[in-house]
């Protein structure tokens, strides 16, 4: 081992002893960011999902799509989770979203690229592009969440990131904020794609980065854009889904 790497080593072995990392959901000490026991505890890999929207199901369900999605199917054509918007993991979203704290993102973007993966049957995107926010809110926040998940995930999965895709016309209510029914009217025609890059939607499997989908009204609403506009195929790829219950 070369002198160079040696020192290297020592002082990140006494870097870590000064500044020890700990567990950002139990708090234990951990040179990562989500110790191994968080990870098996709050994100398990065997949760039956419906493939189109990302809602858990039962085990053992005898159909890929849940009763939601068969009876009023989205516009999009599939959704993988890293995990459920919950207590303890819904204080990641808030920290990377409200607390500014962007070194989740790319933990985020790595359990996605694992999560998409693990579908093997799904055929990867030719791009992704990320939910845009408005430029009113961009100002406020300084960053879309979106797009920071969106960089390391576009590398982790070797596939081009076209994060000029869609751009927000209008202001919108918070969809947290509102009833199931007004979501959908909040969110419609306030998408369209960069007049630059039309050619590159036509006949393009196209992925949807964001970081929760709750009723899924305004990646609904995307794909539904982008489809009038020629896309093939839309895939969204969320950090967490909001459960039924609980919307």
């Amino acid at each position: 081992m070369h002198l160079r790497q040696i020192l290297h080593k020592s002082w990140q072995a006494s870097l870590t002893q000064l500044l020890p990392c700990s567990c950002a959901l139990c708090h234990a000490q951990n040179p990562d960011v989500i110790c191994e026991q968080c990870l098996i505890t709050y994100f398990p890999r065997d949760i039956c999902r419906c493939e189109q929207c990302g809602l858990s199901m039962p085990p053992g369900a005898n159909t890929p799509r849940c009763g939601d999605c068969l009876q009023n199917p989205p516009a999009f054509d599939s959704t993988i989770v890293a995990c459920d918007y919950e207590a303890p993991q819904d204080r990641l979203v808030l920290s990377l979203k409200f607390g500014h704290h962007l070194a989740l993102a790319p933990v985020f973007a790595a359990m996605l690229r694992d999560a998409i993966l693990r579908q093997q049957h799904q055929d990867l995107p030719d791009f992704l592009c990320v939910v845009p926010l408005s430029q009113n809110r961009l100002t406020e926040r300084g960053f879309n969440q979106a797009l920071e998940i969106a960089r390391p995930l576009a590398q982790h999965l070797g596939i081009p990131l076209h994060p000029q895709t869609l751009h927000k016309t209008r202001e919108t209510a918070k969809q947290s904020s509102l009833a199931p029914d007004a979501r959908m009217r909040n969110v419609k025609n306030a998408f369209v794609p960069d007049d630059q890059l039309l050619q590159t939607i036509k006949g393009r499997h196209i992925g949807i980065v964001d970081d929760v989908i709750t009723t899924g009204m305004t990646l609904h609403e995307i794909a539904t854009m982008l489809k009038r506009f020629g896309a093939r195929k839309v895939s969204n790829y969320v950090f967490a889904r909001t459960p039924h219950h609980t919307y």
